[in-house]
């Protein structure tokens, strides 16, 4: 029994001695204290250095290639065709004969109203002659007048009418394709053919509404069209003076010589418009940009520090994109790791990829 507490004795007093060692006789470098701060991580970044250079400032777009002129060709009146003179895909000059729409009874009532007229007017002259002598009143003079001048008012409506009956080429142009025949009764709903003045076309296109205040008549365009690499110039004669409200753009219409007959209305264009120069713009990579609720932001490198900047765009190129507002020539801007950059972060730059 004794010797149970004897054992009992020693091993409290070994548990004890274990404690003030680990509390107090522990070596200073094993010692953490709890609230102790950890190092902060650096993160590897990639920098490009601003500096400012010139820049063509050119506008990509996309348009669709217009007829000069074009037409729907329809007849102001009913009829049947007595004459179509219209030779599909051929040439025409302003004022030849399309279309003639039978007039037969529009002849006959001219005819008609000629023969009243010159009796009236014959009967006129001499109601004048008895008027001087007081042979008439001058009431019965004046309903002759007026019978006259009604008929000539007649005929001068007749022969609107008949001038109705024809279809003449409003201008210089090609014919299309035709969908009536001779013959046919047609009204003024009928299509009977389209005319197109193809030389010059006109090429209408968008940009987007920042760039409206650059925008200059005269300005010279270089399009393609699909499955031909040639450029073609053209040149911008008109601007819409207002903005679309539902795309946020404004239309443009330029003029292109055509005398070559390679360019087909209708047809896809890839527009470049190249506006005045940017002598002192400041470019940094499109990779660089993060997108915000309300605008863009960058990081840049400041001290060995990231610094998160709130910038404006500008032009854009296939790889840079110009900063208008928010840094200087000679920032340091973040390129890559930015995803996992927070402000005031530690830096450790790899290199920089200016070129």
């Amino acid at each position: 029994m004794k010797s149970l507490k004897i054992i009992g004795a020693v091993v409290i007093i070994i548990i004890v001695f274990g404690l003030i060692k680990m509390l107090f006789l522990s070596p200073k470098a094993e010692t953490k204290p709890s609230g102790a701060p950890m190092a902060a991580a650096a993160a590897t970044v990639t920098i490009f250095v601003v500096k400012a250079r010139e820049l063509n400032n050119n506008v990509f777009a996309t348009g669709t290639i217009l007829a000069n002129e074009e037409v729907i060709l329809a007849p102001e009146i009913s009829g049947k065709i007595i004459l179509l003179n219209i030779n599909e895909g051929s040439e025409v000059r302003k004022g030849a004969l399309l279309v003639k729409i039978n007039d037969a009874e529009y002849q006959a009532q001219l005819k008609k109203m000629e023969l009243q007229y010159k009796i009236s007017d014959e009967k006129l002259a001499r109601l004048k002659q008895l008027l001087a002598i007081n042979g008439i009143s001058q009431e019965e003079y004046d309903v002759a007048q007026n019978l006259t001048n009604s008929t000539k008012t007649d005929m001068d409506y007749t022969r609107a009418m008949i001038a109705k009956t024809e279809i003449r080429a409003p201008f210089n142009g090609i014919i299309g394709l035709k969908y009536v025949s001779e013959g046919s009764y047609i009204n003024a709903s009928t299509r009977i053919a389209t005319i197109q003045q193809v030389n010059p076309v006109k090429i209408d296109f968008s940009v987007p509404e920042k760039y409206a205040g650059v925008l200059r008549k005269n300005d010279i365009i270089t399009f393609t069209v699909a499955d031909n690499n040639k450029k073609y110039n053209a040149r911008v004669y008109a601007i819409e003076p207002r903005i679309d409200p539902a795309t946020r753009t404004i239309q443009l219409r330029a003029l292109a010589d055509n005398s070559g007959k390679e360019l087909f209305t209708g047809s896809f264009t890839k527009i470049d418009l190249p506006l005045h120069k940017i002598e002192h713009a400041l470019m940094i990579p499109t990779e660089a940009i993060i997108p915000i609720l309300k605008g863009k932001k960058i990081f840049v490198c400041k001290n060995g520090k990231a610094k998160e900047v709130v910038v404006e765009t500008g032009t854009r190129t296939d790889e840079q994109i110009q900063i208008t507002s928010g840094i200087a020539e000679g920032d340091s801007v973040i390129t890559t790791g930015i995803m996992q950059l927070k402000e005031g972060m530690n830096l450790k730059i790899l290199n920089s990829n200016n070129q």
